[in-house]
């Protein structure tokens, strides 16, 4: 009756196991649970009508009962076993089977080629992976992405079958074909604010891909494009913009051919505001010193000009002197003043460079400002570089390491107000050269008519 008993109990956890097995592939596990309740339910009421049956029939009926279900145990470990040795048998047919096949392909020299094969699906699979191409030619459902099965099949131990080989052979083909054409196709791109857009994109080959006048940047990782949070400077989009609405011959674009990690570095380039914000106090400090500068050049310029011209018209007419330009007055000085005239030579001379003295410093206005700010601007940049470096140390020192990145900000620092100090020297030098030309060039005249008309005059004085 125990052994019995023993082995309904072991019927029913087997069919409870089996009940559970399968009930893992439910989708939840609220439907798992309550399958396994009804499944226990079942199998308990199962086994109390058996058992009640058993108890209620006569010590011969059990007995009968007891031999049945042995001989029927009987007969299954049978045919278990039966199966056990087939399985055995089969796994060596199998396996002799297996071993020809390799004897086979060394034979015909297969498994060199399905070696060469695995190993240029490898080197391939990562090609593919940085491809944009990948974008244009998705996988159809229920297949793996190309490059997934190329890795697959680079690491696979079968022998491969000819659909694995034909694909190989396409997917290596396809790319090839791609790389060399300017192909337009609708795929979605992701935006800067994160959402994906259906858009036209026109690829240039595995190198660059355009969108509405803009430049996208693929990610691997998500085999999807993406526009670039900055994009280049106004004469790459307009190249990108022709390129778009092109329909035949030859037009000019951009191609990377780094496959977009030069894009990539182009753009994120700092611009000239934030190259000055990065030389901090010290960059602006040279910044209004320069425009201080260039302004104070500028007035003095156009000043210089002005006089110049206002030279040259009194030097084509001195019977008709005016008060409007240096020359004017510093002859009127001498002609005004008949008393000058008769006096001594050299008190004469006196006056007149008197006269032309009074006028140089308006020549000559700003011109020690130029040269003080061209000898500034250097010795500011190199108060900056000098912060700069100190920064530098100061990171290295708190961090323990050399690392580029934390040195960066301070060596920006003192690079740029380095070159903020030149910037503003060099073209300083040549403004201040510019006006010093100029200014001379009037004195020139000044003193050149001054001492014309004063050795005139004396020549008169002798005569008379």
């Amino acid at each position: 009756m125990s052994k019995f008993r023993n082995l309904f109990r072991c019927a029913a956890l087997a069919a409870l196991t089996v009940s559970v097995s399968g009930a893992y592939a439910q989708d939840t596990l609220d439907s798992l649970l309550t399958e396994v309740r009804d499944v226990r339910a079942d199998e308990i009421a199962a086994f109390e009508k058996r058992s009640a049956e058993f108890n209620a029939a006569s010590p011969a009926a059990q007995k009968k009962m007891l031999a049945d279900a042995q001989a029927k145990r009987d007969a299954l470990a049978t045919t278990s076993k039966s199966l056990a040795n087939q399985f055995s048998v089969n796994e060596i047919q199998i396996n002799d089977v297996r071993k020809q096949l390799r004897e086979k392909a060394q034979t015909l020299g297969l498994t060199e080629v399905f070696g060469i094969s695995r190993q240029v699906a490898g080197d391939t699979a990562t090609t593919l992976r940085q491809s944009l191409i990948t974008t244009q030619f998705p996988s159809t459902p229920g297949q793996p992405e190309r490059d997934d099965f190329l890795r697959e099949y680079a690491v696979g131990q079968a022998t491969p079958t000819p659909v694995e080989l034909e694909r190989v052979w396409f997917e290596l083909q396809r790319e090839i074909t791609a790389s060399g054409q300017v192909a337009k196709y609708t795929v979605d791109v992701v935006q800067p604010g994160g959402e994906a857009l259906s858009a036209e994109v026109v690829r240039i080959g595995p190198f660059t891909a355009t969108s509405n006048g803009q430049f996208l940047d693929y990610l691997p990782s998500l085999k999807t494009l993406n526009l670039f949070p900055r994009q280049p400077p106004e004469e790459f989009l307009g190249l990108a913009e022709d390129l778009e609405s092109a329909s035949g011959g030859y037009v000019q674009a951009v191609v990377d051919s780094a496959r977009g990690v030069l894009l990539s570095l182009y753009v994120e380039r700092p611009t000239w505001g934030q190259r000055i914000e990065l030389g901090e106090e010290i960059g602006y400090i040279i910044l209004v010193v320069g425009f201080a500068a260039g302004l104070a050049f500028l007035l003095q310029l156009i000043y210089l000009v002005m006089v110049r011209l206002s030279v040259n018209r009194q030097l084509k007419d001195l019977t008709k002197l005016s008060r409007d330009n240096p020359l004017g007055r510093v002859l009127l000085a001498f002609k005004g003043d008949p008393n000058l005239i008769e006096q001594d030579a050299d008190i004469a001379e006196l006056r007149i460079s008197e006269a032309v003295l009074r006028e140089v410093p308006k020549l000559e206005r700003f011109q020690s400002f130029l040269r003080l700010s061209v000898a500034a601007g250097p010795l500011l940049g190199l108060i900056g570089t000098v912060v700069g470096m100190i920064i530098t140390f100061q990171s290295i020192t708190e961090s323990g390491s050399s690392d580029p990145k934390l040195m960066a900000t301070g060596i920006g620092q003192a690079m740029i107000a380095t070159v903020l100090g030149l910037g503003i020297a060099i073209p300083l030098l040549f403004a201040n050269a510019v006006l010093n030309s100029l200014s001379r060039s009037v004195s020139q005249v000044l003193d050149e008519q001054a001492v014309g008309m004063l050795a005139e005059s004396i020549e008169k004085q002798r005569r008379a």
